[in-house]
C-alpha cells in the first residue's frame, strides 16, 4: 500500500481528518526520523510504512489524502539507543500516536515490547529487534464528527456534594442495571444509578481513571490486572474495556444524561506517570518517541528515571511539548466530551520544577491562564513521594484539596485516640490553618472519610488489620496506619452489640462529614455499607473484593445518609464560604463560632483524653434576626463517652425552642423533627446530635 505522504501541516498534533484525507503530526525532539505504518482492518497486517516527509520544529508531520475515519496506524521512530544519555529509540517498537482518540486491539504481556533483550545480561542496555506491531493497539483515526465541541458551564463549589466510584464497580453487581449494560458506561449513567445518586443529594460524580490504560506485566503474570486504572497509555482515549452496547458514543452520552440529571462528571487523570514504567518497562508511545523529553531522568545517570510517583517513572511536564499534550488533553474532555473538571492524581508531581515544587510553576501557570481549564472544577491530590512531596494547603486557590488530615482525624476521634478532638475541631471548620490564606474558600478542603485507596467506612468499623493477601504480595501492601476500629472482633460477626456497636460509629462518621465546613465527598459503596473484606488496597481486585455489594445494602444507612445530605443543602450554615474564627458577630450579636463543653463552659482543650464538646453556629450572612429558614443558629453536639449526657443549650434571643434535626443514636432517619423543650438535651453515649433555633411554629412534640 502506498501511502503517498505530501508534506501537511505541524499545527494539530495527532491524526486529523479533515473530509479528504488525514493530517499526520507527532512531536519528538530527538529522533532522526518517523515511519507511519498503517495496518489492516483487523490490526493484524502492516499494509504500508512511509516516513514522515517534514519536520518543522520538533514536530514530524505529513498528509495523506487516501486515509479515512476507521485507519489503524502507529509510528516507529529512529534514532539514538543509547539508555546511558537518556535515549532509547527502536524503530522496531510500533507506538501508540499520544493523540490518538480512539485504540484498537489489546496490549499483549509479551517481551516482544521491550525495547531490549529480556534475557540479556546488562537487560534495558542491550537491544531488541523483533517487532512489537502483533502485541500492541493501534492507534484509530478518528471521525471528527465525534468530537464536535460542546456547551457546558460547569457549577461553583457551593453545596456540592463529590461522589467518587469506579464505572464496574458501581455496577457490576447492581440489579436493577441491565445486564447488558453492567460494567459500562452506559450502565454508570442508567436509571437505577442516577435515580440513587439523586436521592444521595449527589451533585457531582468522580470517576476513577477512564483514560485508556493497561494491566502492568507484574499483574497479569499473577493472575490479576489494574482494576482502578492508575496505569495511563493515552491521555485522549477513553477506556475501551468499559464500552458497552455503542462504543467510544457511550461514553458521551453517560456524560449527557447526568448532566441531565443535575449531575456534574469528574475524571480521575493520571498525569504524572504512564503505564511505561522504569528502565525494564514496555515500549509502547513516550519512551520510543523520545524518552529523554517525555520523561524525568536522572542527570547524573540518565539511563534512571526519577520516580516521584512510586510508579517507575515521571512525566516532565517541564518540557513544553510535554506540558502542550496534558494541556490539550484536559481541554479535549472539556470541549469534545462534555467533562466537568478533573481530580489530579500525585498533584504535587504535576508542579514540580527542577528546584521542587512550585506553586508558580508551568503547569499551574499554564491552567490558570487557560480559558476553558481555569472555568472547571480542579481537585489536587496534594502529595506525591518525591522530595517535599507532602503539600495539604499548598495549592493555587483555584484547586481544592483532597484532606487526609481531615480523613484521619475524624477516625482517630471516633476511634478514642487520645488528642483527636483538637484535630476534629479544626476539620469541622474547615481546617483553615490550611487554607484560610490567599483568599482561598472554605470549600477548598474535600473533606473524606474514605477513598478508593483504603478501606471502606464499613470496613474501618470491623478491621484493625489490613488483610491483602488476595493481592498476592503476602499482605505487606497498602497502608499500615488506618486508625480503624473493630469494635471487638475482627471482621465479620453475628454478635448484635458489635454490629450494633459498628452501625452507629457509621452513622457518627458520616454525620461528622455532613457537618463540617469544606467540601464533602463519599466513596461510592460507603452509604450502603460496603466492604471489601478488610482489602485496603483493592488496585487489582477486578471481582466482588473490589465491587460494590448491593446484594448486602443497609438501607437504613441509605436512608440516614440522604437526610444527612438533604440536611446539609437546607441549611446553609454547615457549608458557609467564608472561613469561621468565631471573631464575626451575627446579626443577634453572637460570635458566628463558639465551643462549649456539656454544661456551657468553656472546652478544656488541653485535656487529652477530651471525647466531648458542642459547637455552636452562626450565619454571618443573616439579614433578619428572625433567623430566617437556612440560617438560623445550629448546635452539635459530639459525644463519644458510653454514658449518655443532658447538654445545656445556649440562650439566643427570640428564640423559643431548639428543634433536632440530626440524632445518630436512632437507627434510620427521623420521620419527623423533635421540638426540645426545657434548657437541656439528652445526648446519647456514642452519638452526635444536631440541632437548629425553631423557624416554623407548626412542629410537632
Amino acid at each position: 500500500m502506498k501511502l503517498n505522504l505530501q508534506a501537511g501541516s505541524p499545527f494539530q498534533l495527532g491524526a486529523n481528518y479533515d473530509g479528504r484525507g488525514t493530517n499526520f503530526a507527532v512531536f519528538s525532539e530527538n529522533a532522526t526520523q518517523i515511519d507511519l505504518c498503517v495496518f489492516s482492518e483487523d490490526g493484524k497486517t502492516e499494509l504500508g510504512r512511509c516516513v514522515l516527509p517534514e519536520r518543522t520544529g520538533s514536530i514530524w508531520h505529513g498528509y495523506a489524502p487516501d486515509i479515512k475515519p476507521g485507519a489503524l496506524y502507529g509510528y516507529r521512530a529512529h534514532g539514538p539507543y543509547e539508555p546511558s544519555v537518556g535515549h532509547r529509540f527502536n524503530p522496531n517498537k510500533l507506538l501508540l500516536d499520544p493523540y490518538t482518540r480512539e485504540v484498537f486491539g489489546d496490549w499483549t504481556n509479551d517481551p516482544a515490547t521491550l525495547g531490549y533483550e529480556k534475557k540479556a545480561q546488562k537487560e534495558d542496555l542491550s537491544f531488541s529487534a523483533v517487532d512489537s506491531a502483533p502485541f500492541v493497539p493501534k492507534s484509530v483515526v478518528s471521525d471528527p464528527e465525534l468530537f464536535k465541541v460542546l456547551q457546558h458551564t460547569p457549577k461553583g463549589w457551593d453545596n456540592s456534594l463529590v461522589y467518587e466510584a469506579h464505572v464496574k464497580g458501581l455496577t457490576q453487581e447492581h440489579p436493577k442495571v441491565p445486564k447488558a449494560l453492567k460494567g459500562t458506561y452506559e450502565g454508570l449513567a442508567s436509571d437505577a444509578i442516577i435515580e440513587h445518586l439523586q436521592k444521595l443529594g449527589v451533585t457531582t460524580i468522580e470517576l476513577l481513571p477512564t483514560h485508556h490504560f493497561i494491566d502492568d506485566g507484574f499483574l497479569l503474570d499473577k493472575g490479576l490486572t489494574n482494576y482502578w486504572g492508575y496505569n495511563t497509555i493515552g491521555f485522549f482515549t477513553p477506556e475501551p474495556r468499559y464500552f458497552g452496547p455503542e462504543g467510544l458514543l457511550g461514553f458521551k452520552k453517560m456524560v449527557q444524561r447526568f448532566h441531565d440529571a443535575g449531575i456534574e462528571v469528574v475524571l480521575d487523570v493520571v498525569y504524572n506517570h504512564t503505564a511505561e514504567g522504569d528502565q525494564r518497562g514496555p515500549t509502547l508511545c513516550y519512551r520510543g518517541l523520545d524518552n529523554a523529553s517525555y520523561y524525568r531522568l536522572f542527570k547524573e545517570d540518565p539511563r534512571y528515571y526519577i520516580n516521584d510517583t512510586g510508579c517507575g517513572n515521571t512525566v516532565n511536564l517541564s518540557h513544553p511539548y510535554v506540558l502542550r499534550m496534558v494541556m490539550d488533553s484536559l481541554r479535549f474532555w472539556v470541549q469534545c466530551m462534555g467533562i466537568d473538571g478533573f481530580r489530579f492524581d500525585l498533584a504535587t508531581t504535576l508542579a514540580r520544577e527542577d528546584h521542587g515544587f512550585d506553586q508558580r510553576g508551568g503547569f499551574f501557570d499554564a491552567i490558570r491562564q487557560d480559558p476553558v481549564l481555569s472555568g472547571v472544577k480542579l481537585i489536587a491530590e496534594p502529595w506525591d513521594i518525591g522530595p517535599g512531596g507532602y503539600r495539604l494547603g499548598g495549592f493555587p486557590p483555584e484547586f481544592v484539596e483532597w484532606n487526609d488530615t481531615y480523613r484521619d482525624n475524624v477516625r482517630r476521634y471516633w476511634k478514642g485516640d487520645d488528642f483527636s478532638a483538637q484535630g476534629l475541631s479544626s476539620g469541622l471548620l474547615g481546617s483553615a490553618s490550611h487554607f484560610d490564606k490567599s483568599g482561598r474558600r472554605a470549600w477548598s478542603s474535600v473533606n473524606l472519610l474514605t477513598s478508593h485507596d483504603g478501606f471502606t467506612l464499613a470496613d474501618c468499623t470491623r478491621y484493625n488489620e489490613r488483610h491483602n493477601l488476595a493481592n498476592l504480595e503476602n499482605g505487606a501492601d497498602g497502608h499500615s496506619g488506618n486508625y480503624s476500629d473493630n469494635c471487638g472482633v475482627e471482621g465479620d460477626t453475628k454478635d448484635p452489640v458489635i454490629i450494633k456497636a459498628r452501625e452507629r460509629r457509621q452513622r457518627n462518621m458520616l454525620a461528622t462529614l455532613f457537618l463540617s465546613q469544606g467540601t464533602p465527598m463519599l466513596l461510592g459503596g460507603d452509604e450502603l455499607g460496603n466492604s471489601q473484606q478488610g482489602n485496603n488496597n483493592a488496585y487489582c481486585q477486578d471481582n466482588p473484593i473490589g465491587w460494590v455489594n448491593w446484594g448486602k445494602q443497609d438501607k437504613d444507612l441509605i436512608e440516614f445518609v440522604a437526610a444527612l445530605s438533604a440536611f446539609r443543602k437546607d441549611y446553609k450554615g454547615v457549608r458557609q464560604t467564608l472561613f469561621l474564627h468565631g471573631q464575626e458577630l451575627c446579626k443577634d450579636g453572637t460570635p458566628n463560632v463558639e465551643w462549649m463543653d456539656f454544661d456551657g463552659k468553656h472546652v478544656d482543650w488541653d485535656h487529652a483524653g477530651l471525647s466531648g464538646f458542642c459547637l455552636s453556629l452562626g450565619c454571618c450572612a443573616v439579614a433578619n434576626p428572625k433567623y430566617d429558614k437556612g440560617h438560623a443558629p445550629a448546635f452539635i453536639i459530639f459525644n463519644r463517652d458510653e454514658k449518655d449526657v443532658d447538654v445545656l443549650l445556649p440562650e439566643r434571643p427570640g428564640a423559643k425552642y431548639w428543634v433536632k434535626h440530626i440524632d445518630t443514636a436512632l437507627e434510620s432517619a427521623p420521620k419527623k423533627q423533635q421540638v426540645i423543650k426545657g434548657k437541656r438535651a439528652s445526648v446519647k453515649g456514642n452519638s452526635v446530635v444536631a440541632l437548629l433555633l425553631a423557624v416554623d411554629d407548626n412542629l410537632e412534640d
